[in-house]
């Protein structure tokens, strides 16, 4: 496809190419994913940033082909994984495919785990599924190895889930997506909820899992913050597309950005600052029922030209940083 980013094709380990996904309610039809384009490297970090509604853990679950059962549905696109589009596997592809080969933690640690079952079955579970060639000993060892990477001891495996703070909850849940040692972890905002002491160690937990595995990790979040310090790259989401992309230095140099993501920015508290308040972005995000066709943030957008409401931008693009913009298709033309 024209907008697709061009890498060394041996690099790309996950392409999303022109996705479009929409939710069928009794009241409505949501269009949640509208042309979503995304590729993910091999061994890198991918911040995923936008409000809620975004789209961004519709594609994650599109990924793993867990949208909602009759609701959920994928309209057209492709998602192509190590050559393989997954739109058109059957499920035992996929059931072997998840867990082993794409892990994903979810937001809530709190209702991903079984309380009835000890943590460390639940790890081991995993592994019963995906390695049935290895021995109750030798399963048992990988449990308490990964236990100890995370930080949880490997005598409480055989505790149960109340039994750990959410800190210590959201570790077990890490240890459950790692313990097959995947290509492609998607981390559903893993830090939500977390104090920022806990959310430290967690993502330095995942770097050093990340290094030990070579695993590419998206990681799907609201918080700037987070990203600047952990991704290698990160693509901004809004109305169901990624309107910008590129390297974290690009993108946070404040040089050039999508207004979207200047907006984004600007809600970032800054100590050199002397403002007295933030700048919000204005207006509301776009109805996901009802689709523009121009540009979906134009009605937000201090820039907006007649262009903007009437046709669909291009994607602007100068040194690995993509921009989908009518802003800079201008400056260009």
């Amino acid at each position: 496809m024209a907008q697709d980013i061009k890498l060394n094709l041996e690099e790309i380990l996950l392409d999303i190419s022109d996705l479009h996904v929409q939710y069928n309610t009794d009241d409505a039809t949501i269009f949640a994913l509208n042309g979503f384009n995304l590729q993910v490297r091999r061994g890198e970090k991918l911040g995923l940033v936008g409000e809620t509604g975004a789209g961004k853990t519709t594609m994650a679950l599109s990924v793993l082909r867990l949208l909602p059962d009759k609701i959920g549905k994928v309209t057209a696109g492709r998602i192509l994984y190590g050559g393989d589009d997954l739109l058109e596997q059957t499920e035992a592809y996929m059931l072997g495919l998840r867990g082993r080969r794409i892990s994903m933690i979810f937001q809530d640690p709190m209702t991903s785990l079984n309380p009835i079952v000890a943590v460390g079955d639940q790890i081991m579970e995993v592994l019963d599924l995906h390695a049935p060639y290895m021995s109750r000993y030798e399963k048992n060892e990988r449990v308490d190895r990964i236990l100890s990477m995370v930080g949880i001891p490997p005598a409480r495996k055989m505790e149960f889930p109340y039994q750990f703070s959410g800190g210590m909850k959201q570790r077990i849940v890490i240890a459950m997506a790692l313990i097959a040692e995947p290509e492609l972890l998607l981390a559903d905002e893993p830090t939500t909820a977390l104090d920022v002491t806990m959310q430290a160690q967690i993502l330095d937990m995942m770097s050093r899992l990340k290094q030990e595995f070579n695993t590419s990790v998206v990681l799907i979040t609201h918080d700037l913050g987070v990203v600047a310090e952990f991704c290698d790259r990160v693509a901004v989401v809004y109305a169901g597309k990624v309107v910008e992309q590129g390297a974290v230095e690009q993108v946070f140099a404040r040089v050039r950005n999508h207004p979207y993501t200047v907006g984004l920015l600007n809600c970032i508290p800054d100590l050199e600052s002397t403002a007295a308040r933030l700048i919000p972005i204005p207006g509301q995000m776009a109805d996901p029922t009802r689709l523009s066709p121009g540009c979906a943030f134009a009605d937000r957008c201090v820039h907006c030209m007649d262009i903007c409401r009437r046709k669909p931008p291009k994607m602007y693009e100068q040194d690995g940083h993509w921009i989908l913009c009518h802003l800079f298709k201008e400056r260009e033309d």
